[in-house]
């Protein structure tokens, strides 16, 4: 089960409820923040924005082994 969210985290959307995957993010005007909601002391990795579409792009054709 996913744990509440953090101010300025939101739970993305495809964050499945009882699978426990799920992925928070963060906003900011220089960078995209992603975690695990889970685990959220783990650290955030931090990407720009043309850096996370392509993530996005990439994983949405199957190309990353998630």
């Amino acid at each position: 089960m996913c744990v509440e969210v953090a101010q300025g985290w939101r739970k993305s959307s495809h964050s499945g409820g009882e699978s426990g995957q799920c992925v928070e993010v963060a906003l900011t005007d220089a960078v995209i923040g992603l975690r695990d909601s889970k685990n959220p002391e783990a650290g955030h990795l931090s990407m720009s924005g043309a850096a996370f579409a392509e993530l996005v792009a990439q994983a949405k054709v199957g190309a990353l082994d998630l």
